[in-house]
């Protein structure tokens, strides 16, 4: 008949390995198809070339959630770590090379505290600020708290030969970083209107790793 659809209704499988099938014809209006997606609590399993030395399976896995998802699902690749690679902003520039793609920087301070940020592109020297407004900061305080784009300004991310910064606004950065790679600061910044990620404003780097997301 115009106009019905059939609906199809599973019955549970008996025990004799039979499943049985009813069939209700329902008049009803078309609607717009429906996206099945990942809920929050069954993700796409993150995969990592190697294990994390800031990051643990529960944070990885929070984190994976408020990524965009044209990199959902994609390899993690270690591009840069501290204890591999040594502390210096100019090695992280350097290992950046080659790669296009967005980037997951995570660290670890002197107080256990970790947090960092993703970058929509490549880690790089820069003139300006670039970026997109996929870009985002976060911190575990101990619970995971995200700080997305605002709108308010551009200021996503800036690579200097001695410092690194992301997010900005009233001459703060919501994170930056020093061209040893040791020291640190957050500020609240309208970028992101972050939180201090660390818990003080100045802090000192014990590990920090960048991710290739690409």
């Amino acid at each position: 008949m115009k106009g019905l659809r059939w609906r199809y209704t599973r019955l549970p499988i008996q025990e004799d390995g039979l499943s049985g099938e009813s069939e209700e014809k329902e008049e009803e209006e078309a609607g717009p198809a429906s996206i099945i997606v990942p809920s929050p609590e069954d993700p796409v399993e993150t995969q990592l070339a190697e294990a994390s030395q800031v990051l643990g399976t529960s944070e990885i896995r929070q984190l994976s959630l408020h990524l965009p998802p044209r990199v959902t699902g994609h390899s993690w690749s270690l591009a840069f770590c501290t204890a591999r690679d040594g502390f210096s902003l100019r090695t992280l520039y350097r290992q950046m090379e080659g790669h296009s793609g967005p980037v997951l920087l995570v660290l670890r301070d002197q107080d256990g505290q970790m947090f960092g940020a993703f970058s929509s592109s490549t880690i790089r020297l820069s003139k300006g600020f670039y970026g997109t407004g996929e870009t985002f900061l976060f911190s575990f305080s101990p619970q995971l708290k995200v700080f997305k784009w605002t709108g308010s300004n551009s200021f996503f991310v800036k690579g200097d030969l001695d410092s690194l910064m992301m997010g900005s606004g009233s001459g703060h950065f919501g994170l930056w970083l020093d061209g040893d790679l040791y020291h640190g600061g957050s500020h609240p910044c309208a970028t992101f209107n972050n939180e201090v990620l660390a818990r003080q404003e100045q802090f000192c780097i014990q590990e920090l790793e960048a991710w290739a997301l690409s």
